[in-house]
C-alpha cells in the first residue's frame, strides 16, 4: 500500500516539481489594440497573410473561445495586468487625457507579481491607466516604459473631436515626456519604435528572467504604417498596418531564437477587445461573430488568442475551451510559484486548458460582461457553451448605412434588448438564435449567477451602483 501511495503522490506532484526543477519562463505578452478575431491568418483574415503571426500558432495553441472582460482600451488591460473584472478595481470605459484617477496602488499587477521571482519587466506601447505620474508603468512593477499614455486617436487630429478637445500626445520614457507633441509621422513609426524598444529589453535581459509587455497602438485607429510596408498588401491601408505588424512579432520570435531563449520563453498574442466597425475600411473583421468593440456580443469580447513555449504548450493544438485575460496572472503566478494578491481577483489557475490536459475543464462556473458605467450586459457559462444577453441597450451599424472610409466613422444606432436573450454558443457562435424560450431552466441558472456578481460588483442598469466587493481606483 505504501509504495502505491507515493506512486499516487509523485504523478500528482509531478507538474509542481517540474517548475520547481527547471528555471522560471521568460514571459512575452503581446497585446493588439482593436484587432478583430478574424484579422489574422490562422483565424480567417481575407486578402492578406500573417505568416509569423501564423507560425506562432502552428508551432503553440490557438484559443479560439478567449476572450477578454470588457470591450473597451482601459478596462480590457486592467483586467489581463490584475486579473480583476475591471470594475472590481474602479476602472471603466477608456480613460481620457485629463482624466485624475488611474490603477490604484493598491493592487498587484502581472509586473509585480512576477518581481517576486526576480523577472526584469518591461512596458512598451499604450498603457492607458491613467496617464499622471502615479499612474505610469514604472510606479505599478515595471522597470522601463516607453510609449504613449493612452489612445493613439486622444490627440488634436480627432476627427470627431471640436478644436481643442484633446491635447497634444505624448510619448513618455519611464516617467518622463521625452516628446510633447507625437506628430502624423512619428506615427508612422510607432509599430517599428515599440518593437526595437521590445527588442533591446529582450537582449539586455537575456541572462535573467524577463517579462516584456509589449502592447502595440495598432490597428487602433487612426491607421499609420511605416515606409516599407505602405502599399506592400494591396489591399489598403489596414492590410499593411496588419502586415507590419506581423513583421514585429517575427522580430521579436527570432531575437528570441537568436539568443537561445526560445524554449524557455512564454508567447502570448492577442488583442484589447474586437474590431471598431464605425470605422469602415479601417476596422477589422469580427469574422462571423456578432458586432464589434463596444458591445458584450460576442464580436466585442472573443479575440484571437495564441500561446507558445515549447515543450510546455503543445503545438499544433486548438481549444475552443474557454478562457479570459483575467485568468492569465493566476495561471502564471501558478507556473512561476509566486504568490497571488491578498486582496480578491477574480481570474482563476487555468494552466491545464493552457498545457492541453485531455479533457481540461474551465473552472469558472460562469464570467460576467460588464460594460458602460458597470452595466452587467451579460453572463456565459464557464464552459463557454450558453450566454444570456441581459437587458440592455447596445450600439450597431444600421443594414443601410454605407460602409465609412478613409479613417472617418459612421454612426452607430442604439439598439435596445428588452428581455433575456440566450444563445447556444457551440452550435450558433455568431449568436442569431434566441433560445431563451426554449430553455427555461438555463435563462434561471445564469440569471441566478448574475445575481451574485450583482452582489459582489453592483450593476447600474438594476440601480446597484456599487457592490460589497468593488475597491476604489486611484486618484
Amino acid at each position: 500500500m505504501r509504495p502505491l501511495l507515493s506512486a499516487i503522490l509523485a504523478l500528482l506532484l509531478a507538474p509542481q516539481l517540474a517548475f520547481s526543477a527547471s528555471p522560471p519562463p521568460n514571459i512575452v505578452i503581446i497585446f493588439m489594440d482593436d484587432m478583430g478575431y478574424a484579422d489574422v491568418g490562422c483565424f480567417g483574415a481575407q486578402g492578406y497573410q500573417t505568416p509569423n503571426i501564423d507560425k506562432l500558432a502552428a508551432e503553440g495553441r490557438k484559443f479560439t473561445n478567449f476572450h477578454v472582460a470588457q470591450p473597451v482600451c482601459s478596462a480590457s488591460r486592467t483586467a489581463l495586468l490584475t486579473g480583476c473584472y475591471p470594475n472590481r478595481v474602479g476602472i471603466h470605459g477608456a480613460l481620457g487625457p485629463n482624466a485624475k484617477h488611474g490603477i490604484s496602488a493598491d493592487e498587484t499587477t502581472l509586473a509585480e507579481l512576477v518581481k517576486q521571482k526576480g523577472y526584469a519587466t518591461a512596458a512598451v506601447g499604450k498603457w492607458h491607466l491613467g496617464s499622471l505620474p502615479q499612474f505610469l508603468p514604472t510606479r505599478h512593477g515595471f522597470d522601463q516604459y516607453y510609449g504613449i499614455p493612452y489612445s493613439n486617436d486622444m490627440w488634436p487630429f480627432h476627427p470627431q473631436a471640436k478644436k481643442g478637445a484633446f491635447p497634444k500626445l505624448p510619448m513618455i520614457e519611464n516617467d518622463q515626456v521625452v516628446d510633447a507633441d507625437v506628430t502624423p509621422e512619428d506615427q508612422t513609426h510607432l509599430t517599428t519604435d515599440y518593437t526595437t524598444r521590445g527588442v533591446q529589453f529582450i537582449e539586455k535581459n537575456k541572462s535573467q528572467p524577463f517579462f516584456l509587455y509589449l502592447a502595440h497602438s495598432m490597428v487602433h485607429v487612426p491607421l499609420f504604417v511605416g515606409d516599407k510596408f505602405k502599399g506592400k498588401s494591396g489591399k489598403g491601408l489596414f492590410a499593411d498596418v496588419m502586415l507590419e505588424v506581423d513583421w514585429s512579432v517575427g522580430q521579436i520570435m527570432d531575437t528570441l531564437k537568436k539568443n537561445g531563449l526560445e524554449d524557455n520563453t512564454w508567447v502570448i498574442f492577442t488583442s484589447d477587445n474586437g474590431p471598431w466597425l464605425s470605422y469602415g475600411d479601417h476596422a477589422g473583421s469580427a469574422g462571423p461573430l456578432r458586432e464589434g468593440k463596444g458591445t458584450s456580443w460576442e464580436g466585442g469580447t472573443r479575440v484571437s488568442g495564441i500561446m507558445k513555449w515549447p515543450g510546455k504548450i503543445p503545438a499544433g493544438t486548438t481549444t475552443d475551451t474557454m478562457m479570459m485575460t483575467i485568468d492569465l496572472l493566476p495561471t502564471i503566478a501558478h507556473v512561476i510559484e509566486a504568490k497571488l494578491p491578498e486582496h480578491k481577483i477574480d481570474g482563476l489557475n487555468c494552466w491545464p486548458i493552457v498545457s492541453g490536459v485531455p479533457d481540461a475543464k474551465n473552472p469558472h462556473d460562469f464570467y460576467a460582461f460588464y460594460y458602460e458605467q458597470n452595466q452587467l450586459q451579460a453572463i456565459s457559462s464557464g464552459d463557454g457553451r450558453w450566454k444570456l444577453q441581459l437587458p440592455h441597450t447596445y450600439r450597431s451599424l444600421p443594414t443601410d448605412t454605407p460602409q465609412a472610409t478613409g479613417g472617418k466613422p459612421v454612426n452607430y444606432k442604439p439598439v435596445k434588448i428588452t428581455a433575456p436573450e440566450l444563445y447556444d454558443l457551440y452550435g450558433d457562435i455568431s449568436e442569431s438564435k434566441n433560445i431563451a424560450a426554449q430553455n427555461p431552466d438555463e435563462v434561471a441558472r445564469l440569471q441566478k449567477h448574475a445575481e451574485t456578481i450583482r452582489a459582489e460588483l453592483g450593476d447600474s442598469l438594476m440601480k446597484m451602483p456599487k457592490g460589497s466587493g468593488t475597491r476604489e481606483a486611484g486618484k
